[in-house]
Order: C-alpha cells, then sequence, then structure tokens
C-alpha cells in the first residue's frame, strides 16, 4: 500500500509535469495568427487573407482566402526556423495544379510567393490582422440614406456600368460591374431593402471587405455560403431567406469585428466575430473605414432602400 506521504509527492509531481506540458504546447509560434495580405496578381494588386494557428502538439495548420471564392482550409504549414511552406487544391480555379506558397517572416511582416494553378508565380506580403475595438455602449449618429432613388449619386461603379435607376428601384438587370458607394464607414448600422429573381446570386461587403450573402436559397440548410451568411466564415443559425421575386430586408449592425444580421426580421447571426476579410473585397486593409460594395457581377438584383446609421463621432487615423 502506497503511504499517503508518498501518495501526495507523487499526485503532486504529476500535476507539475502535466501542467509543463500543457504551457510548452500551448507556446505560439511567432506565426500564428491572422494576417492581411497584398499580392501583385495580373497586373493588379489584389487582398487576400491567411490564418496559421497549432493543432496539437506541433502541426499547424490555417486558412486562406483569395481574390475570389471563399476561406480555403490549409491541411499543415510546414516550417523552418522562420520560413514556411503549404499548397492548398484549387478551389473555382480553372484546370491546373495545386497552389504552391512560400514565405518568410521578417521584422514582424510576412513575405513570400506563390505558385498559381497555371504556373506562373506572384509576390506578396502581409501584416498582423489589427483588433478591433468593440464599443458596447455606441452613440449613434443620424442616418444617411446611401440611395436617394432617383440616381446614383453617391456610388460608383469600375467600368461600364449595368446598374439603372427606374421607377425609385436600384437596378442590376444583369451581370456586370459592382456598386461601389463613395462615402466610407467604420462602425454602423445598415438597414437595405431587396430582391432577386430565381436563381440569383448577389451580396453586400461590409466595408467593403466582409460578404453578407444575397442568394435564392429559400428551403436549404443554413450555410455560411448561403443568403444571410458571412461568406466563407459565419453560418446563420437559421435559412430565413423568402421566395425569389419578394422583397427582403437585412437589417445589419457591424461594430469592430462583431457582427449582427437580422434577416426578414429574424436575428440569424448574433454578435459574433468576422476573423477577416472575405473574397473578392476591395482590400485587406482592415483597420481602415471601408465602401460599402453590392455585387453586380453575378446576378440580377434590386434595391429599394439602403440607409446607414454610423456610431456618432467616430476618430479616424
Amino acid at each position: 500500500m502506497i503511504s499517503t506521504k508518498k501518495f501526495h509527492f507523487i499526485f503532486i509531481f504529476t500535476f507539475v509535469v502535466l501542467c509543463s506540458f500543457n504551457v510548452n504546447s500551448q507556446e505560439a509560434n511567432p506565426l500564428e495568427g491572422r494576417w492581411d495580405i497584398e499580392m501583385e496578381f495580373e497586373g493588379k494588386t489584389v487582398p487576400s487573407w491567411l490564418e496559421i494557428r497549432h493543432s496539437g502538439h506541433a502541426t499547424l495548420v490555417g486558412r486562406f482566402v483569395f481574390a475570389f471564392g471563399s476561406a480555403r482550409p490549409v491541411a499543415e504549414i510546414k516550417t523552418q526556423n522562420n520560413t514556411f511552406s503549404f499548397s492548398i487544391p484549387r478551389q473555382w480555379e480553372p484546370e491546373g495544379e495545386d497552389m504552391k506558397f512560400e514565405g518568410t517572416l521578417e521584422d514582424n511582416a510576412l513575405k513570400g510567393t506563390m505558385q498559381y494553378t497555371n504556373g506562373t508565380t506572384w509576390n506578396w506580403k502581409g501584416v498582423k490582422s489589427p483588433k478591433l475595438d468593440y464599443n458596447e455602449n455606441p452613440e449613434w449618429d443620424k442616418p444617411l440614406v446611401l440611395f436617394n432613388g432617383k440616381d446614383l449619386s453617391g456610388w460608383n461603379t469600375d467600368g461600364d456600368s449595368q446598374w439603372v435607376v427606374k421607377d425609385g428601384i436600384l437596378t442590376s438587370p444583369k451581370s456586370g460591374v459592382n456598386l461601389i458607394s463613395d462615402e466610407k464607414f467604420m462602425d454602423f448600422k445598415l438597414h437595405t431593402e431587396f430582391r432577386y429573381p430565381e436563381g440569383s446570386n448577389s451580396g453586400i461587403y461590409l466595408r467593403g471587405r466582409y460578404e453578407v450573402q444575397i442568394a435564392d436559397n429559400i428551403g436549404l440548410e443554413p450555410s455560411d455560403i448561403y443568403f444571410g451568411g458571412i461568406y466563407g466564415f459565419l453560418e446563420p443559425n437559421e435559412n430565413a431567406a423568402k421566395a425569389a421575386n419578394e422583397w427582403q430586408t437585412y437589417d445589419i449592425t457591424l461594430i469592430g469585428r462583431r457582427v449582427t444580421i437580422v434577416a426578414n426580421g429574424k436575428t440569424i447571426i448574433n454578435d459574433q466575430t468576422i476573423p477577416g476579410i472575405t473574397g473578392g473585397a476591395l482590400d485587406s486593409r482592415e483597420w481602415q473605414p471601408g465602401s460599402f460594395m453590392i455585387q453586380g457581377d453575378h446576378g440580377p438584383v434590386e434595391f429599394k432602400s439602403f440607409v446607414v446609421t454610423p456610431i456618432k463621432s467616430p476618430s479616424y487615423e
């Protein structure tokens, strides 16, 4: 029989060893975290995003967001000193090889290369995603009507625009270019009314970076790539979509990274954290105010209201 004194010694020793093991296993690799990336791709600077985190004892895994598509899982990130590499199967890309990444960490910033599916190689650089402060008791300013029901005043497009205003309705009758607000915002409430024809697909980018999906998904199980989801990141707790050709509403509050979405009167995402930019974002500079962007490069969509209420007297640098 083990004596009480010896039992206590064994218990304390085991406890110390386990605590030491747990601390060591949780030590963060300096690569870990979320990174806002800018990539030189096909003659343009395109936004991307990378998350690196540990899984188990020593494995690093992650997620990557490219200039289009949803967040792509990274099964393993291999490291050696301050260098790392990983590969990702193609998502919406045409036939081709895996995307291959190599990078280094220098002065708390990342830089590296991406070999694309067609074999071309592109340079990129990244900085740590910022902490965005959350205001628990905001004082709201006066509502701003961004769509006046008459014309496209306050909005701009990149290229020849298919957007028109007819009978007080803002309309994208066919696939074309996206619509971008002249005014930029950080923290706000948005009320909007919209509708779409059967089978259509659109979205609203908050700060030009985080897409709230608009799509004809009535009756489907909720998904982060369906109606009301933050594309590829946050799944609604229910699918609140109405039938195509019916007017629908979003009431969206975004403060810092925390978003609440009320769709057609139902709270479908409640005070959840958006990890990073979604595919198709205007930029990856999350620390800055950003425009609203309405997606017009997918399917037809109509809006009859777009009202933004910012937090009162924000101070931006």
